[in-house]
């Protein structure tokens, strides 16, 4: 039997700190990829402190061509929470609205022309903006606020545009996690990362979008108990010979 390369599907999360820290402890994205063991590999690719204006030139170094898309399962792109930043205050990760949606636009199509179908890609927008709580951590590093969520909910709303006029999926946190009138402040860590439970929040709520797309996925290699001891090559590798 020729040498063969087992190759998984691959799912590519990127976005700014909230996507970086989603790997830590009972993080979401750690999370995703406690399902998909054995069936997809999960890349973080979140940039702390970033923005769209940066993603949007960083994703073709990412996935340059068609070639290094074929095994892509699901990109989640995951920005605004830095983009809606007060300009006057903060005017080193503050993106315009409209340039911010553009952004967005930009990416999916980008992803769409290496051949990664608009029912892979899932827009995040950014979660709801604890003014009191980030302004207590603004104040420790001698700071005004320089974000409030009446301004994230404007980038919120302009995110599930994109996704809409793209075709393309979006789990609208900023949206989910205020509904009802719900206290928002359990899934904030300090008024702008997520929490514990915002990890479990957001992790829930994405998979429900991602099970219809990856729910599918066989199991990579067979399950110890098929392997046949007597000729242990043709069972690990049956499915690929």
């Amino acid at each position: 039997m020729t040498n063969m390369m087992i190759s998984w599907p691959r799912i590519l999360l990127f976005g700014d700190s909230i996507t970086q820290f989603s790997f830590e402890a009972n993080g979401w994205g750690l999370g995703l990829a406690e399902k998909l063991v054995r069936k997809c590999d999960v890349l973080n690719r979140g940039l702390s402190g970033y923005n769209s204006r940066w993603g949007k030139l960083i994703l073709p170094k990412l996935i340059p061509d068609s070639s290094h898309a074929e095994n892509m399962a699901a990109v989640t792109i995951f920005f605004g929470a830095n983009d809606s930043s007060l300009k006057d205050l903060n005017p080193q990760q503050h993106v315009p609205l409209e340039e911010y949606a553009d952004n967005l636009r930009s990416m999916v199509q980008y992803l769409k022309s290496v051949n990664i179908q608009q029912e892979k890609i899932v827009l995040i927008t950014p979660p709801p903006l604890l003014e009191p709580a980030w302004e207590k951590r603004c104040n420790f590093i001698r700071s005004k606020l320089n974000r409030v969520n009446s301004v994230t909910g404007t980038y919120a709303k302009a995110c599930v545009q994109v996704g809409a006029e793209c075709g393309v999926d979006v789990l609208d946190l900023w949206t989910l996690m205020q509904e009802g009138g719900s206290d928002y402040s359990v899934y904030l860590s300090d008024g702008l990362h997520l929490s514990d439970a915002g990890n479990k929040f957001a992790e829930t709520k994405l998979w429900i979008i991602l099970q219809k797309k990856l729910g599918s996925l066989p199991m990579i290699l067979p399950d110890c108990m098929d392997v046949d001891n007597n000729d242990p090559e043709s069972s690990l590798f049956k499915i690929c010979l």
